[in-house]
């Protein structure tokens, strides 16, 4: 099972500093937020791209229906590029209550999951080196010779985690399409939440995509940084239920133990 970190910071030095810490800790990866008025998402992943060597980059998360797609696929590609074939990209269909909603549109659901599907399609057609594209939102003619165009280091593609809203049938079909699932749980009215982690995850084992493999499953939650016993049993019992991914979070403002809890290293579950 493999550990990454959300950096919650908005200081970009402190930010770099801390994947540099993270890196050293042994850490995965490291995550940053992509908000509507917040340090760019992009040039701190590029930054941090330049600081460290082995450490994966990514966002957590980019609202994909609220960006150009072609802008959001040459950023991921350069860092891709910058960093030796390192970033992961997470996307949702973005929470209205950032803020973003009140400036785009459209701000309904299924607006903005018509936007997400055909995002993801264009962000793999860039990736791919087809730099022409007509879909119901977007028409694009780049008129660029195809080997000018940017291509990132990882093939396929850069892994694309996407949010999976359990149990709505549409957005798990989407989700499982890709990398990894990043799980939402939703009520599903008078009989309250939907069903267990372990019965999701057994759903995504069973929905493989379209190559065969299975998406990674994530889980994010917070473990102590002084008690590595305790943390290391909350990350095993995420692992048994079916998490191949644990993200360590520290949401919120004025959190002064995210450096203590990095330099703690990652939680490994037991065998």
């Amino acid at each position: 099972m493999k550990a990454g970190f959300i950096l919650p910071g908005t200081e970009p030095q402190a930010l770099v500093e801390q994947a540099v810490a993270a890196e050293a800790a042994g850490w995965d990866a490291v995550f940053v937020w992509e908000g509507a008025y917040h340090p760019d998402a992009w040039c701190l992943l590029a930054a941090m791209a330049q600081a460290t060597s082995t450490i994966r980059l990514g966002t957590m998360l980019t609202p994909l229906p609220w960006r150009r797609p072609w802008e959001l696929a040459a950023q991921a590609a350069t860092v891709d590029r910058l960093s030796g074939g390192r970033v992961i990209l997470t996307v949702g269909l973005g929470a209205p209550e950032t803020g973003r909603a009140l400036a785009a549109e459209p701000s309904d659901r299924p607006g903005r999951a018509s936007l997400l599907d055909e995002g993801l399609a264009l962000l793999q057609e860039l990736w791919a080196g087809r730099i022409d594209h007509v879909g119901q939102h977007y028409q694009l003619d780049m008129a660029a010779e195809p080997e000018r165009s940017l291509r990132p280091v990882q093939e396929p593609r850069i892994p694309i985690w996407v949010v999976g809203a359990w149990n709505r049938p549409k957005s798990m079909a989407r989700a499982v399409r890709f990398d990894g699932v990043v799980p939402h749980v939703m009520d599903v009215g008078a009989e309250g939440f939907g069903p267990t982690y372990e019965e999701m995850a057994a759903w995504v084992r069973a929905h493989p995509h379209p190559d065969g493999g299975v998406p990674e499953l994530i889980w994010e939650a917070e473990t102590p940084a002084d008690d590595p016993e305790a943390a290391v049993e909350k990350v095993t019992r995420w692992r048994d239920r079916g998490a191949t991914w644990w993200l360590e979070s520290r949401w919120g403002p004025g959190r002064t133990d995210v450096e203590a809890r990095i330099q703690a290293g990652p939680p490994r579950p037991r065998p």
